[in-house]
């Protein structure tokens, strides 16, 4: 293994995935995928393993587990080895020596974070946050420093040092300039204060911060509501939804009513705004409330008018997805007489069907639905998938077997899996250099001085 196959692991979920790896460990496999691992080089095995050795206490295993990793150079692993020795009390230097950057003064920001997270997790929270101070006016790293102070301790000195950059911010959207570098300050301002028990003037600042419409993000017209929906304050908040900012806010105070046993004032509320203003949003939040009430006709009757639009907004599909293991309900679903196809994608609303039929049972419907004559994908691979659903694991390996290509042999991996043949699957299961070599090559174009591609796209 070398740094550059286990960063293309990570980036692409590529070697063995983080599912099979989930669905091995599952079944009961742990000592199996520890031993691919380090015999293979497969990055997600050793996550998994890991985990479940560290669960288990057994500290030695995991770290001769991920000790290859580490050798290698890869700064995920130390972290990940790092993470091993502080769940198991090693000592504190052992651990820091693992990410101590060799020049801080030029390490890259994402040296310090890690650094300062451990730096945090093994007690030396001042040492983290000076570590942190020379990067604040990066809004994630400002993030970061609420993260790893939480419950330490240090939230007066976390609040001097966000006060300044949430009063920039403040002062830029009252100059009617857009200062993105302290987007979040007002909310993370917010959010040290509430945890410190100060909630009232956390209610009190980003309220004043609101009404002056002096914020820069919706995320913290968000985060105000959420805070009143937290503490209660459910008249503060309704004020608000009735203002301008409905739409971004709107769904905050309906969800803090359904959470408080107010459900019926909750649709009521959704209802009214619809006929107000009949925006997708809403609907999306009704329909899909109303489902999980288990009341799926009125939720298909909310959405109807939003099956047949565009991507972004099409509501057939937020009802398909928590019922792709309800297969009774899902064909109920997409055969109702007001779906209509997902406009643009008609094959996604066959798929549904398909994958409803053949969780019945009913697989030669399903293939039939299916539509095998996709470009895009090969009629084996969807005929295989559907026959596992249908639990019908041996045609379905017999069909990924005579296949035989890189992703059959991926899905057949899994299927054996489930069969109990786990020796077996990881054997069949193409290697990361099999995987890699059947990426397609991506061919380079000449570029222009202003970084652009001299050819038209083809």
């Amino acid at each position: 293994m070398d740094m550059d196959d286990l960063a293309w692991q990570a980036s692409n979920y590529r070697g063995l995935s983080p599912r099979t790896v989930r669905l091995l460990l599952e079944h009961g496999h742990l000592h199996l995928v520890a031993q691919v691992a380090v015999d293979r080089g497969e990055w997600f095995c050793a996550e998994g393993a890991v985990e479940e050795l560290c669960q288990g206490e057994d500290f030695g295993r995991a770290l001769s587990v991920m000790e290859p990793f580490v050798e290698t150079g890869w700064r995920a692993a130390s972290y990940a080895k790092a993470e091993i020795l502080l769940r198991a009390g090693r000592r504190t230097e052992e651990v820091l020596d693992l990410l101590r950057p060799d020049n801080p003064g030029r390490a890259s920001m994402a040296e310090c974070r890690d650094f300062a997270e451990v730096l945090g997790k093994t007690g030396r929270v001042d040492d983290a946050i000076e570590l942190l101070v020379p990067h604040l006016e990066k809004p994630w790293i400002l993030s970061v420093l609420v993260d790893i102070t939480d419950g330490q301790g240090r939230d007066e000195r976390v609040l001097e040092l966000i006060a300044p950059r949430a009063d920039h911010a403040r002062q830029a959207r009252g100059e009617g300039r857009w200062d993105y570098a302290h987007s979040n300050a007002q909310e993370l301002q917010a959010r040290v204060l509430e945890r410190a028990g100060r909630a009232d003037e956390a209610i009190r600042i980003l309220g004043q911060d609101i009404a002056r419409r002096c914020f820069l993000a919706q995320n913290t017209l968000v985060a105000y509501a959420e805070l009143l929906a937290r503490h209660g304050r459910l008249d503060e908040l309704r004020k608000l939804v009735g203002g301008q900012d409905a739409r971004t806010v709107l769904d905050v105070y309906a969800g803090a009513l359904r959470s408080d046993g107010r459900v019926e004032e909750a649709e009521a509320v959704m209802r009214d705004a619809i006929a107000a203003d009949d925006w997708v949003g809403y609907r999306a939040w009704l329909s899909s409330m109303l489902l999980a009430e288990g009341r799926l006709d009125d939720a298909i009757v909310v959405a109807e008018p939003g099956f047949g639009w565009y991507d972004c907004s099409n509501l057939l599909a937020p009802l398909v997805h928590p019922l792709l293991d309800r297969p009774e309900e899902l064909l109920y679903l997409v055969e109702h007489p007001r779906v209509v196809p997902h406009h643009g994608h008609e094959e996604f609303q066959h798929w549904w069907r398909a994958w409803a039929l053949a969780g019945l049972g009913r697989v030669d419907e399903a293939i039939t639905v299916a539509g095998l004559d996709r470009p895009w994908t090969d009629p084996r691979l969807v005929k295989a998938d559907l026959l596992k659903r249908a639990d019908r694991l041996d045609a379905a390996a017999e069909e990924l077997r005579a296949l035989g290509t890189i992703k059959a042999r991926e899905e057949l991996c899994e299927i054996l899996v489930l069969q109990g043949r786990a020796d077996e699957a990881i054997a069949v299961h193409p290697t990361v250099a099999e995987q890699r070599a059947a990426e397609p090559k991506l061919r380079s174009v000449p570029l222009g001085e202003n970084g652009y591609s001299l050819e038209p796209p083809s």
